[in-house]
C-alpha cells in the first residue's frame, strides 16, 4: 500500500502520525511511504531520518495526498486539507466528528473512508489509541491549570500545593477515566486536596483502593458537582462518552456559584465540553475569561509535548497501521472488530451512531464489507 503523513498543519500542533521506526516497520512490510518535508521537526525527528529509514520525502502536502492510498495523521483535516482528499482514499486519524458537523458534512461529500483512533475499541470497552493521549492529557490538566493559577494569568492566587501552614489547593476532577485517573495523580502528587467524582461505583472503589490519602472518592450527581465548585480552586473536566458529544456537567449559570479565579481545563472540549462555557482554544491563545472564570480548553494538548506525545500515539497506532496497510481497510475491519469499530464514515455513509446522533444524520448499522 501506499502511505502518506501529512505535516500537520492545525495551530501549534506538532506531533507526527509516524515515526522514522514507524517507516521502516511499514517498509519492512513491503509498503511505501511519502512524509512531507519537515512533518517530523515538531517531535524531534528530521527529514533525514525518514529518508534513512525508508520513506520518500515530498516538498509539499498536494503531492502528499495525491499519491497516498491511507493518509496517517494526528488531527482531524482541517477545511483547507478538504480539496486534497480523494474518493475512496483512507485517512486513520483523530476524528473527533461529534464536534464538527462541517467536518462530517465535508468528509461525507469527498467519499473518504474515515476510520478514528478515538473509537477503536476492545472487547473490554478501553480505547487503546486514546489512551496514550489521555493519559498525556490529565496529566498536563494539571500542569496548566497549576499555571494558570497564578495571580498574573487572572487565576485566583494560590499554589497548588501549598507551603507548612498554608492549606493546598482544592482540585475537582469530573469523570474517573484515564484522564481523570492522571489528573488526580498527578494533583495529589504536587500536595493538592483533590476530589475525583465519576458515575459508577465499582471504578470509585477501584480508585479508592489505589489513590493517595489526598484524593477523595464522591459519587458524580448535580447536587454534589454544585456543592464541590464553590470552593473548588482548579476544575478539571474528564468526562468523555466514545464517538459522542460529551454531556454538560457544568452550566453557564453555576459559573456564578465559583470564586473569581477558579481555572476550569475542560480536556474533553475535543468531543463538545462537559462545561458549557468552554469551547476549543489553541496553544497559541489557550484561555478566556467568563464571569471571572479562567477557561483553559486547547483541544490538543498534547500537542505542547510533542516527543512524548507522537513516542506514546505512535507506539499504540502503529500495529493497527500494519493491519490496515496489509489487508487493506475491508478485509482488516473484517478480521479485527476493534478496527471496525473504528469506522466511522465510509462509501458516504456515517457508520457511527454518536456521530449520526450529533448531527441528526442517517445512521447505518450494516455495513457490508466487500473485500472481507
Amino acid at each position: 500500500m501506499i502511505i502518506g503523513v501529512p505535516k500537520e498543519i492545525k495551530n501549534n500542533e506538532n506531533r507526527v502520525a509516524l515515526t522514522p521506526a514507524g517507516v521502516s516497520e511499514m517498509k519492512k512490510h513491503g509498503h511505501t511511504v511519502y512524509v512531507q518535508a519537515t512533518a517530523g521537526l515538531g517531535s524531534g525527528f528530521a527529514d533525514e531520518e525518514y529518508a534513512q529509514a525508508g520513506a520518500v520525502v515530498l516538498p509539499t502536502i498536494e503531492e502528499v495526498y495525491a499519491i497516498a492510498e491511507m493518509i496517517i495523521k494526528v488531527k482531524e483535516p482541517i477545511a483547507s486539507e478538504y480539496p486534497l482528499i480523494k474518493k475512496d482514499q483512507l485517512l486513520f486519524t483523530y476524528f473527533h466528528f461529534a464536534s464538527s458537523e462541517p467536518l462530517t458534512h465535508a468528509m461525507l461529500e469527498k467519499g473518504a473512508v474515515c476510520l478514528a483512533y478515538e473509537t477503536v475499541e476492545k472487547t473490554d470497552r478501553s480505547l487503546p489509541l486514546l489512551v496514550p493521549m489521555s493519559e498525556v492529557a490529565g496529566r498536563m490538566a494539571i500542569q496548566q491549570g497549576a499555571k494558570y493559577l497564578e495571580k498574573p494569568l487572572k487565576g485566583r492566587g494560590i499554589l497548588l500545593g501549598g507551603v507548612p501552614g498554608v492549606p493546598p489547593a482544592k482540585v475537582l476532577v469530573l469523570g474517573g477515566g484515564i484522564v481523570g485517573t492522571q489528573a488526580a495523580k498527578m494533583a495529589a502528587g504536587l500536595g493538592a486536596q483533590v476530589t475525583i467524582m465519576d458515575l459508577s461505583l465499582p471504578r470509585l472503589r477501584q480508585l479508592d483502593d489505589i489513590m493517595p490519602a489526598n484524593v477523595n472518592t464522591e459519587m458524580s450527581n448535580h447536587y454534589n458537582i454544585t456543592r464541590a465548585i464553590k470552593d473548588a480552586d482548579l476544575i478539571v473536566g474528564a468526562v468523555l462518552i466514545p464517538g459522542a458529544k460529551a454531556p454538560h456537567l457544568i452550566t453557564r449559570d453555576m459559573l456564578k456559584l465559583m470564586r473569581p479565579g477558579t481555572v476550569v481545563v475542560d480536556v474533553a472540549v475535543d468531543q463538545g465540553g462537559c462545561i458549557e462555557t468552554c469551547t476549543p482554544t489553541t496553544h497559541e491563545n489557550p484561555t478566556f475569561i467568563i464571569d471571572d472564570i479562567v477557561h483553559y480548553c486547547v483541544a490538543n494538548m498534547p500537542g505542547a509535548v510533542p516527543y512524548t506525545s507522537t513516542l506514546a500515539l505512535t507506539n499504540a497506532t502503529l500495529p493497527y497501521a500494519v493491519q490496515l496497510a496489509n489487508k487493506g481497510w475491508e478485509k482488516a475491519c473484517a478480521e479485527n472488530e476493534e478496527l471496525k469499530k473504528g469506522l466511522n464514515i465510509a462509501n458516504g455513509k456515517i457508520l457511527y451512531k454518536g456521530v449520526a446522533e450529533a448531527w441528526n444524520l442517517p445512521f447505518n448499522e450494516e455495513l457490508v464489507l466487500a473485500n472481507a
